[in-house]
């Protein structure tokens, strides 16, 4: 029997399949999906899975890419240990092969549609953990789009911590004529200065006038840290590319542009107070709280609501619901397209309410 999820902030319990190290700090962690949520948790090439497990009576929960192919029928994800993580933490010195963590279904918008008859040329930016969602994004497009070509340029400290080196390596010996890797390191010195050190707006130019045509290229990943996203982002725009051309997912954003920000609205409309309404899970739960004082989801945790979320940077969109009726004001935004926003959707972890009333719907 199938087995039918009701909420968008439902977990669904899954035994850890295999874990293989990649490098020394991150973890390549594969997951057994029972048959009755295969149907479920199928997903698109680049989308991520959020997980959750209880760490020594906390609750803590991530996001992670997908680093497998939907056509390989698994569910890998790669886990880079950060310092002071948690979860990666855990994952990567504790988890064990038959451990069972939670798991919502995937999601994310880090992809463009599969066309079998196409001949499209993509170009590709990561850094570090950034390769996660691209190896799944790559491996997709050059085996079920046999015209397609992808290059790679990954960006890492040294030679021992490319993730999924090997991966890369099998799947440019299996498409030698369609794709092409440049390693560039940061700490590691070698005699091609181009290959040397972060990529800039020098190393762009070199790029786009000496290995790629930017105005052949159909789609643009970028995929690390903010600066560098900003950065490439930046640059094609400046060039001319359309922005629906540029596909970008951020790993973490800076807090204390949040802080900042919030601080100014929370100054305006002090003392003013908004009757919320969150609909979720064919539920309502009603709260009054002080307006731009604090975001939607954190109100409503603090309230005892159990509502989809992760990253909470405004990144991941695991959070996104509908305005039914007032007005916010969103801090950052990094998950959701102009559309979405045109539809009126938000991000709840972003969005600060600036109205006496306030309905949003999660399950629209």
């Amino acid at each position: 029997m199938l087995t039918m999820i009701s909420s968008k902030s439902q977990f669904f319990p899954l035994k850890v399949k295999s874990l293989r190290n990649t490098t020394e700090d991150c973890v390549l962690v594969s997951f057994d999906i029972p048959s009755d949520l295969k149907k479920n948790f199928k997903f698109k090439q680049g989308q991520y899975l959020t997980l959750r497990t209880n760490l020594k009576g906390e609750e803590v929960r991530r996001s992670y890419s997908l680093c497998s192919s939907p056509i390989d029928n698994e569910w890998t994800v790669g886990i880079k240990k950060v310092e002071g993580g948690k979860f990666s933490t855990f994952a990567n010195e504790t988890l064990k092969v038959g451990d069972i963590i939670e798991a919502m279904i995937p999601e994310g918008n880090f992809w463009t549609a599969v066309n079998k008859e196409a001949q499209r040329n993509f170009v590709c930016f990561a850094a570090g953990s950034g390769i996660t969602p691209m190896c799944s994004i790559i491996k997709t497009h050059l085996t079920l789009e046999p015209k397609s070509t992808f290059k790679l340029f990954y960006i890492n400290q040294k030679a021992s911590t490319v993730i999924l080196k090997e991966e890369l390596e099998a799947l440019k010996n299996m498409f030698m004529d369609r794709f092409e890797i440049y390693y560039f390191l940061t700490k590691q010195q070698r005699n091609i200065p181009f290959l040397n050190g972060r990529i800039d707006q020098e190393k762009l130019d070199i790029i786009f006038k000496s290995i790629c045509d930017i105005n052949r290229t159909d789609h643009f990943f970028i995929c690390g840290p903010e600066t560098m996203i900003h950065l490439t982002k930046d640059y094609l725009i400046e060039k001319k590319v359309s922005t629906d051309k540029i596909h970008f997912e951020l790993f973490g954003t800076d807090q204390k542009v949040q802080a900042k920000k919030q601080e100014e609205i929370a100054k305006t409309f002090k003392g003013k107070r908004c009757d919320l309404t969150i609909i979720e899970g064919g539920k309502s739960m009603n709260i009054v709280m002080e307006q731009g004082a604090n975001n939607v989801l954190d109100e409503a945790l603090n309230n005892s609501a159990d509502l989809p979320f992760a990253c909470k940077g405004g990144v991941c969109a695991t959070c996104k619901a509908k305005v039914v009726e007032g007005n916010v004001n969103m801090l950052l935004n990094y998950g959701l397209e102009p559309d979405e926003i045109e539809a009126g959707y938000i991000l709840t972890c972003q969005a600060l309410p600036t109205s006496e009333k306030l309905i949003i719907d999660y399950d629209i």
